[in-house]
């Protein structure tokens, strides 16, 4: 524990009596409750126009140290009495491969104070930094003055959890045991939350049965709340309703997270219907929609194909009769909304609300706009939308990529989609099973079989494997244009790397036999469906 500064006071005697020979000395610790403070630091630059915001923090320094700490690192020019918010800027402009962060913190003055410690790790677990926080915990276990807590642990354990770190998260939950460091509610939420957000549901679970059998603490509604995501982030909606039931019974209510996160669960798990029937429950109790709510209820309705019903939302919204306003979900999806009912001029008119409401698009946004021209074969519109994320300051991704191949590949421009396949590998960008697809289709669909059957062969030999929408596009191809060897060439390829046949699939198969005239196939491949029915 961090030592202060002592003030004496000598207690006046009020008589000469014998037993009071001795003046009896009162000592007063000087605190510094602005250490840990956080102040905002503006900085202005006039010539751009731009403005930086930054939190500091000073933390314990020189001063506040106990004598025997400060005469210890005095007169030492090496030991710099930086704030808190300096050691972590020099922190995090260190290599984390290099042993360069260890030998900085020990020339820092302010690690005799172990108050500093846990404001240290929050500080650079804020940033994100997984290695920087890592090697500053490490070091810090080795310090004289080190004393395990449960907050320190808490806020490590939830930064592995950003990073689907959960064998990690679980090691620290067992570490601090080790160092007679009793887990509290926050440890247990962290931990089912590292799960949850990894999928890992069934480890949630028994995270839970153990907190339940420790007798110690009770659940919270964040640790139900927790818990429930963890179900409805796989779409596993039906255990999301039994610990929602378990939550009631318990006599924890609950809350507008609750009902999103249960939400949430229906839409992952492509229960459309339910979700929208949970939502009219909702609205029956207290407890008043928000803007995710909304969120949510808008995708599900565009789903379903009730597009006047989502547009009513999204209009009261914007007119604050819903008394939550659009975000950039919001106008996203209303751009999907346009997009698959064909009427592709009015996705980009939302998009510009959008701009003129003062939202800033993201990556998202920008491919939905991309993917609706894409669907439409406009390839020069989705170009003109694929260079303005450049502009704008962001990175084009795997999606924004196979949306423009996509829309060149519908504009019967096979080269072309080529040529974005290749740019995105020279940009390092690994392309997914959507994109060779995507390739595939523009090939076949251009009466380029040989082309799209090495597609097929260079997806493999790049390490990803073709799956049914492979096999569909080429069955799809073979029949547009009467290929009659190569239909049982890819029903054989199919059936070699183990791909088994969904409806959609059978029916494709089936249709390519009959564009091709083989009658008795396609009637063979029905009774093979049936069978397997």
């Amino acid at each position: 524990m961090a030592a202060i500064n002592y003030l004496c006071y000598n207690r006046p005697l009020l008589s000469p009596s014998p037993t009071l020979s001795n003046s009896k000395i009162l000592c007063k610790k000087k605190k510094n409750n602005a250490a840990f403070e956080e102040k905002k630091s503006v900085f202005v630059d006039y010539d751009t126009g731009q403005h930086h915001v930054s939190t500091q923090v000073s933390g314990l320094r020189k001063a506040d140290l106990q004598k025997r700490y400060r005469l210890k690192v005095e007169g030492d020019r090496f030991q710099k009495d930086w704030s808190l918010s300096q050691v972590v800027d020099k922190i995090l402009q260190l290599d984390p491969k290099s042993v360069d962060v260890e030998r900085l913190l020990n020339h820092w003055v302010g690690r005799f104070a172990r108050k500093n410690f846990p404001c240290l790790i929050k500080e650079i677990t804020q940033r994100g930094s997984l290695e920087h926080s890592i090697l500053a915990f490490n070091w810090m276990k080795h310090q004289k003055n080190y004393c395990a807590r449960n907050d320190i642990y808490n806020m490590m354990i939830r930064l592995h959890a950003r990073y689907n770190r959960t064998d990690q998260a679980r090691g620290l939950f067992f570490e601090m045991q080790e160092w007679r460091c009793k887990p509290d509610a926050e440890t247990y939420n962290a931990l089912i939350n590292a799960h949850g957000r990894a999928g890992q549901w069934r480890w949630a679970m028994n995270i839970m049965d153990d907190m339940l059998r420790e007798a110690v603490y009770s659940p919270s509604r964040s640790t139900y709340n927790n818990l429930i995501n963890a179900c409805g982030s796989t779409g596993n909606w039906r255990e999301a309703l039994k610990v929602c039931k378990k939550m009631t019974e318990n006599g924890v209510g609950p809350d507008l997270v609750t009902h999103n996160i249960v939400l949430s669960a229906y839409k992952t798990g492509g229960q459309h219907l339910k979700a929208l029937s949970y939502y009219e429950l909702m609205k029956g109790t207290n407890i008043r929609p928000d803007t995710t709510t909304l969120n949510i209820v808008i995708y599900c309705l565009v789903k379903l194909g009730q597009y006047e019903k989502a547009l009513d939302i999204f209009n009261s919204m914007r007119e604050q009769r819903a008394e939550c306003h659009p975000d950039i979900v919001t106008f996203t999806s209303i751009i999907h909304l346009y997009s698959v009912s064909g009427q592709i001029e009015n996705c980009k008119a939302v998009f510009n609300i959008m701009l003129a409401e003062g939202l800033k698009p993201n990556i998202v946004s920008y491919n939905a706009l991309i993917g609706a021209y894409a669907s439409h074969g406009m390839s020069e519109e989705a170009l003109s939308i694929f260079n303005e994320i450049k502009t704008s300051g962001f990175h084009p991704d795997v999606v924004s990529y196979t949306s423009l191949l996509s829309s060149y590949g519908r504009s019967k421009q096979p080269r072309k989609a080529r040529e974005i396949f290749n740019m995105m590998k020279r940009d390092k960008m690994k392309p997914n099973v959507v994109s060779y697809n995507a390739l595939i289709d523009a090939y076949g669909s251009n009466g380029l079989l040989g082309e799209a059957v090495e597609v097929l062969r260079e997806m493999e030999q790049d390490g990803i494997h073709p799956n049914i929408v492979s096999i569909c596009t080429l069955l799809a191809a073979c029949g547009r244009y009467g290929q009659k060897v190569n239909v049982d060439a890819v029903l054989s390829a199919a059936k070699m790397r183990g791909i088994e046949f969904n409806t959609i699939a059978y029916n494709s198969a089936i249709g390519s036999y009959m564009n091709v005239g083989e009658y008795e196939k396609a009637v063979a491949l029905y009774k093979s469906m049936e069978r397997r029915k």
